[in-house]
């Protein structure tokens, strides 16, 4: 017997069964981005190196351990994307997207990571993005964040879900920010782990993000980057706030938030959560307005966010919020008696051509009609149209209820149309 071949680790199968969950997740997505405004754009997976090493940062963990990098026949190195952002940037450039205007754009699709997998977290994943280009001011980082407030009140995960928000205000503040910090940390050294000692002089921010009780407890007498900002960067995270404030949505300012990427801003923002086990991290962005120009476009302000899919899907399955998932089939069709196949399928494009919406399945493969009906109960169908030799010679349909007490009745097939599309309504 041939050896069983299997998914590689940390890339799943989206079964049958789980996706209408991913269906409706996805719907409620493009629906929200849509009511703001917002285009699809679709990018390829695969990119040139390069790419997310200027964008990102050679010296961050997605470049330096998690990318999946390789050569193709040509010699060039390509990557698989590790985030959405970089090439929506690309994208952008490359077609003259961004040029003095505005731009909104949102992508959905595959990321991948070479992580090591855990609970809501995977080489392969998926990442809903959204990035605005061309608009400066805290107004549209308001925005933003509305619009992922409005995103947690639609799946009802609003009390699950905590805003964390910090600004790491223009990058000559940050580089001011940064020398102090090292000094900082240069008295301390030894009281660091091995990563912090190597991130001390190549991401020194990224400190501030460790998650280490003795790295902790040198950084409660660290430097502030607050008091490194200049009176702009302040002013827009107060606007920022302001509008949040307004718009009575909750926020806590973390100034150990940095995020994992280079290219960020002034503005950044995480919505974490507790109901995963440990506090995980659903959705995040902030501003990145060096960006394009860092990857040969114009100066362009920009910003955005994107959110791990799995995480948000783990989340509903968790708290049992994933609501009524309508069944892949709403009406089976049972063929029973000589002649009845041909007017079978006959009726069923009928009536897929007069209700486009109607997820009906015909019985194929032959059977008693005892077997057609086990089959119509287990594909989870509500109703179970049944086409009988008398049937088809009057033109009728007999129609079977097969959740609820509803009575068995033989109607024309044009009543039998109106029936359904009333039920669909």
């Amino acid at each position: 017997m041939a050896k069983q071949i299997q998914a590689i680790r940390g890339m799943n199968d989206c079964l049958p069964e789980q996706s209408p969950v991913w269906q409706k997740v996805e719907q409620i997505l493009r629906q929200v981005v849509a009511s703001y405004g917002y285009s699809e754009v679709r990018m390829p997976i695969v990119e040139q190196t390069h790419l997310f090493k200027r964008a990102i940062g050679e010296v961050t963990d997605v470049v330096e351990k998690e990318m999946y990098t390789f050569e193709d026949r040509n010699g060039d190195s390509l990557s698989l994307r590790p985030e959405g952002t970089a090439s929506c940037v690309r994208a952008g450039i490359e077609h003259g997207l961004l040029y003095n205007q505005e731009r909104r754009m949102w992508y959905m699709g595959p990321m991948f990571r070479h992580e090591r997998p855990q609970k809501g977290r995977y080489r392969q994943f998926h990442q809903f993005g959204v990035e605005l280009f061309g608009i400066n001011g805290p107004d549209i980082d308001a925005e933003l964040i509305m619009l992922t407030n409005r995103l947690w009140r639609l799946f009802g995960i609003s009390e699950h879900v905590t805003l964390q928000l910090n600004t790491l205000g223009q990058s000559a503040e940050r580089a001011a920010y940064r020398d102090a910090l090292v000094a900082y940390l240069e008295q301390y050294k030894d009281q660091l782990d091995e990563e912090s000692q190597r991130r001390m002089y190549s991401n020194p921010l990224r400190v501030l993000d460790s998650k280490d009780e003795k790295v902790q407890a040198v950084l409660v007498g660290a430097p502030r980057l607050f008091d490194h900002l200049g009176e702009e960067s302040l002013a827009h995270f107060e606007g920022l706030k302001r509008l949040l404030d307004s718009a009575g949505i909750k926020y806590e300012v973390n100034e150990r938030l940095v995020r994992g990427l280079d290219y960020y801003n002034l503005t950044v923002f995480e919505w974490v959560t507790n109901s995963l086990g440990a506090q995980g991290t659903v959705c995040a962005g902030g501003r990145y307005d060096g960006l394009v120009e860092q990857l040969g476009g114009q100066p362009t302000p920009a910003v955005g966010f994107a959110m791990g899919m799995e995480r948000l899907v783990l989340m509903l399955e968790t708290l049992e919020l994933n609501g009524d998932i309508r069944p892949a089939v709403d009406v089976y069709l049972a063929m029973v008696g000589e002649g009845t196949e041909q007017a079978g399928f006959q009726l069923a494009e009928r009536l897929r051509d007069a209700l486009p919406d109607l997820r009906l399945m015909s019985h194929c493969g032959g059977g008693n009609f005892k077997k057609q009906l086990k089959r119509a109960d287990k594909s989870g169908a509500s109703i179970a149209l049944i086409l009988g030799e008398t049937e088809v010679q009057n033109g009728e349909i007999t129609i079977k209820y097969l959740r609820g007490q509803a009575e068995q009745q033989t109607v024309k097939v044009d009543a039998a149309i109106a029936l359904l599309a009333a039920k669909g309504e």
